[in-house]
């Protein structure tokens, strides 16, 4: 492994700790438990709702555009870093914000996430900086497990801190997470420094980014068939991808699981997923990039399947267990196949396109969710609606013909 791909996929681990403490794990209950404990329900749920939806539209009508200057100007690293600091600061400010003050807190949070997820472009497009087209699954795959247990190793913390306050010399629970949210935005800029610092980036000048320039793009990716086809491909699997991760807790607890099993089963995910994804890098290798990805739809397939007959506990955490063991694998993969479909010298252009259609996604599972949830007595139905999205994902992956496409 070279210095150069291990400083890139450093910035993994430094900013996954957001994905896990904060948006996953304590923000949404702190935020109706502390700081909006004032408002009703459907209140709450509204304007936290909102806060989400306007990042992700900054972030979809920014991510292409900027993008398109990263590449011409060599300002990937330059976007990223500004990303980053947006991100960690805002995570940092929410130390500060006392309780029933929930529109500050909004507020951080929305800037957070903008940072979290405006600067994803900017670093999946620097793998091509890093990594030939045969380093590209391994190295992808070393990214997404550093970010498994890094954002693991400090959640765990963070969990440690907020259940028994005392053993940190903190007052009570409520200190601990704001002092959990001051130390994601810490470990976010400490750790994110190794690509900053050893990570190579070299611009081609191709004329003036422009929206007439993002436009010509979007027009010639409907051309390039194997990019599209991916994208399209992209959207179905990783849509059902998204919406086990954010509903699995919520599907628990419908079944009348305790908070504190679905804490420990999300940290479960983390630490197995950091070697399961490594271990993906190398599958990759020897089976091809494709077959191993459809592995990891056929297992989710299974898992749907096996959700619906869940009862116990147990069964929880072992579904977590095998979901841990494809998720960073399918996620990883992803990235590298598409940086190999991609023309190198637009990766930002075009990693700006892959995540604003990621952004997209997990609407679609979601509805199919409630929408059959809605349409039957029985909720454990509703988790079958995902079947499609990783079987048509699968299907028209099979169709893409990557050799065709530089």
């Amino acid at each position: 492994m070279k210095r150069g791909q291990l400083s890139w996929a450093m910035y993994d681990w430094a900013n996954s700790a957001f994905a896990t403490t904060v948006l996953a794990g304590f923000f949404p209950i702190f935020f109706a438990k502390y700081w909006a404990a004032d408002l009703a329900d459907a209140e709450r749920t509204w304007w936290l709702g909102w806060g989400g939806a306007i990042a992700s539209l900054i972030v979809m009508i920014m991510a292409p555009l900027l993008g398109g200057v990263a590449d011409r100007k060599g300002y990937k690293k330059r976007f990223l870093f500004l990303m980053m600091v947006l991100g960690a600061g805002a995570t940092m400010g929410l130390y500060g914000i006392d309780k029933g003050d929930w529109q500050s807190a909004l507020i951080m949070f929305t800037l957070a996430s903008i940072g979290f997820f405006g600067g994803l472009s900017f670093y999946d497009s620097l793998i091509v900086h890093v990594a030939d087209k045969e380093e590209m699954d391994r190295v992808s795959a070393l990214g997404y497990g550093l970010g498994y247990l890094g954002g693991g190793l400090l959640f765990a913390i963070n969990v440690a801190m907020v259940l028994k306050p005392e053993v940190f010399g903190l007052a009570d629970a409520a200190i601990a997470t704001r002092l959990s949210f001051l130390s994601v935005g810490v470990w976010w800029l400490v750790f994110s420094i190794p690509l900053f610092l050893r990570v190579p980036e070299t611009a081609k000048p191709d004329g003036n980014a422009s929206f007439a320039a993002l436009w010509a793009t979007a027009k010639q990716l409907v051309t390039m068939k194997p990019v599209l086809l991916f994208l399209c491909a992209y959207w179905l699997y990783i849509d059902g991808v998204d919406t086990i991760i954010r509903m699995a807790v919520d599907y628990g607890i419908k079944l009348g699981f305790e908070p504190a099993a679905l804490i420990k089963a999300l940290l479960l995910v983390q630490f197995i997923g950091f070697p399961a994804a490594i271990a993906f890098g190398y599958l990759a290798d020897r089976i091809g990039t494709k077959n191993a990805i459809y592995l990891a739809l056929a297992v989710y397939a299974g898992v749907t399947c096996f959700a619906f007959t869940l009862q116990t506990e147990a069964q929880f955490y072992g579904m977590a267990a095998v979901i841990a063991l494809v998720q960073g694998g399918v996620q990883s993969l992803s990235r590298s196949y598409y940086a190999k479909l991609i023309p190198l010298d637009r990766a930002g252009e075009f990693f700006g396109f892959y995540n604003m259609l990621g952004k997209f996604a997990a609407i679609g599972g979601p509805i199919a969710i409630a929408v059959t949830a809605n349409a039957v007595s029985d909720q454990r139905y509703s988790i079958l609606a995902l079947l499609p999205f990783f079987i048509l994902g699968a299907l028209l992956l099979s169709r893409v013909r990557p050799e065709t496409t530089r």
